[in-house]
């Protein structure tokens, strides 16, 4: 038997609509493409611009940052220029050699605040109202803040009433000068000055006091260009400071860098014996 081949003749109509349907499916394509391609290049844009936005955001804390750094900083250093250490600036050569013009020490102001006081030998920065200088009227307080922020920070001189001296006496001690031999002595014993200006006498003026209870007795090293206890004698006071008015101990020279050390110390007064417990006869000023 014979099979005939069926041949499925196709439509040429049929061949022109899936034609005309795959040319639209690539035109869509296309336009699919093209709007992808459009939306890639504005979310660029758009990342662009997040980029200049977040640029310009973060300048700006930028520098609220830095401002708020260097406030903190500056008042870190201001309470612990108060409570701590404070920067002091040499104005003269009162104390040379320890101490030279234009050095910047640092001052232990913790030195004294636990229960121990002054010693002998110890160079001291105090505050010299009623006792080196009269009580000042109060000045513009603006100016004066801005000057005390300065001085505490070593960058303008102390206060005309601060002065550096070293102690000699303690209260009870009696400090004579001179002896026969042309020293200085404490309780009757004489003391070796190996820290006063070469050239320099313990003092040109005779003096022989006893220091008050709660009071000391002080001297620049540099006995012929410092204005100290000797020079008040005749003042309220005596030329005696109030303990309660030492700022501090100076300990460290921290400027200039060539000189940068502790403040030397002394062995001078270790074998002044301790006050007799009745106390001395009163001393005459010399």
């Amino acid at each position: 038997m014979d099979t005939e081949a069926q041949h499925t003749e196709r439509d040429p109509s049929s061949d022109t609509e899936e034609g005309s349907r795959s040319a639209r499916v690539s035109d869509d394509s296309a336009r699919v493409s093209d709007d992808s391609a459009r939306a890639s290049e504005d979310a660029g844009r758009v990342s662009e611009d997040s980029g200049h936005v977040s640029q310009d955001s973060g300048r700006a804390p930028s520098w609220r940052r830095t401002a708020l750094v260097g406030g903190a900083c500056v008042a870190f250093l201001l309470l612990l220029s108060h409570f701590v250490i404070q920067p002091f600036l040499i104005p003269s050569g009162s104390m040379e050699p320890t101490l030279q013009v234009g050095d910047r020490i640092l001052v232990n102001k913790l030195a004294y605040r636990f229960g121990s006081e002054p010693a002998r030998g110890d160079v001291v920065v105090f505050d010299g109202t009623g006792s080196f200088v009269r009580e000042q009227p109060q000045g513009n307080p603006v100016t004066g803040l801005l000057h005390d922020g300065a001085a505490a920070l070593g960058l303008a001189e102390p206060d005309e009433t601060d002065f550096v001296k070293r102690v000699v006496g303690v209260g009870g001690d009696r400090v004579v000068c001179c002896d026969r031999d042309g020293r200085l002595t404490v309780n009757g014993v004489p003391v070796e000055e190996r820290y006063v200006m070469l050239g320099d006498r313990p003092s040109a003026v005779p003096f022989d006091i006893v220091v008050p209870q709660d009071r000391l007795w002080v001297m620049g090293d540099h006995r012929s260009q410092s204005s100290d206890s000797r020079d008040h004698l005749g003042n309220p006071g005596g030329g005696m400071v109030p303990v309660d008015r030492v700022v501090g101990r100076a300990d460290w020279i921290a400027w200039p860098f060539g000189r940068w050390s502790t403040v030397p110390g002394t062995d001078a007064f270790h074998a002044v014996p301790a006050p007799p417990a009745g106390g001395h006869g009163a001393g005459a000023h010399g």
